[in-house]
């Protein structure tokens, strides 16, 4: 399975029309924000929901309600999430807080009163943050790259299993092939834009991977590293030595389905212990206390 832009996950049911707009209603660089933005060209929550029960279902017999949102941005899970089930709950955790208080503000229109009681934005450092045990905890979009030494990280991963019910699990996702360790530039269209994810500089004897997300627009106009990413880019056999390191009784490694008709990933996770070593691939590593 090869995919081109390894930020970005399959979203089930895409339409791949393009429809035209009105030139008065076009997005153009003054126009747009670029948190809005990033969801709508990089975050697939309703996937992300459904692979969190679906790993609950098969492991635990019964569907996870309290979720920790790590590296959490927008919170667009965490909303999706307490959207999801009404009893479900979620805490959204990032040191930034510019987007929480984004997030904040868009709360009245995406959430009744009853779903925003379910819902908590906390500032803070995910490796100390302390919140109620919590059934699951998730870090997607490879935010926690950002921790470039082993010690860095294990100690991240020992604070998140330190964070979970006795029961619990970590869920978060991955990315590498061959095409991960190059220095390109990959634009896709989306509906009123073009979003470009730039690999602009890869060290091979640190692996240090310096990263931009970059916006473009029809009137010419673009949002030049919107989101900037310096990062080390893990291996999948690192993460899961790491992982066990850190005291999690399993790790599963759940890699995606190949589309047969476009060859590229079906969005369809299962897991296994042979990967394809193709260009580009997502996985999800699902942890055990």
């Amino acid at each position: 399975m090869s995919r081109k832009n390894p930020r970005t996950k399959k979203r089930k049911g895409q339409s791949k029309g393009k429809g035209k707009q009105k030139r008065r209603s076009q997005r153009t660089a003054a126009t747009s924000d670029k948190h809005e933005l990033y969801e709508l060209s990089v975050q697939d929550t309703e996937a992300e929901c459904e692979f969190i029960d679906q790993v609950w279902k098969e492991r635990r017999k019964r569907f996870a309600r309290r979720l920790r949102e790590d590296f959490c941005g927008t919170a667009a899970t965490s909303v999706e999430w307490v959207k999801r089930r009404k009893d479900n709950t979620a805490i959204g955790v990032d040191i930034d807080p510019t987007v929480l208080k984004w997030r904040e503000a868009k709360l009245p229109d995406g959430l009744d009163p009853e779903q925003r009681k379910r819902l908590t934005l906390r500032q803070g450092d995910v490796r100390t943050v302390r919140t109620p045990r919590i059934e699951c905890v998730l870090a997607m979009n490879f935010s926690y790259y950002l921790f470039k030494t082993r010690e860095a990280l294990r100690t991240y991963f020992k604070h998140v299993r330190s964070s979970l019910v006795n029961d619990g699990m970590f869920v978060l996702d991955a990315y590498g092939g061959s095409e991960s360790f190059e220095e390109l530039e990959e634009p896709r269209k989306v509906k009123g834009f073009t979003y470009v994810w730039d690999q602009h500089a890869y060290n091979p004897i640190t692996g240090d991977a310096l990263n931009y997300i970059h916006f473009r627009f029809p009137d010419g106009s673009q949002i030049k590293k919107a989101f900037e990413y310096d990062w080390r880019l893990w291996t999948l056999p690192e993460l899961q030595e790491l992982l066990t390191e850190a005291g999690f009784a399993k790790v599963t490694v759940y890699w995606e389905g190949t589309d047969e008709e476009t060859e590229e990933g079906d969005g369809e996770f299962k897991p296994t212990t042979e990967g394809e070593a193709c260009e580009g691939w997502i996985a999800y590593l699902v942890a055990e206390k």
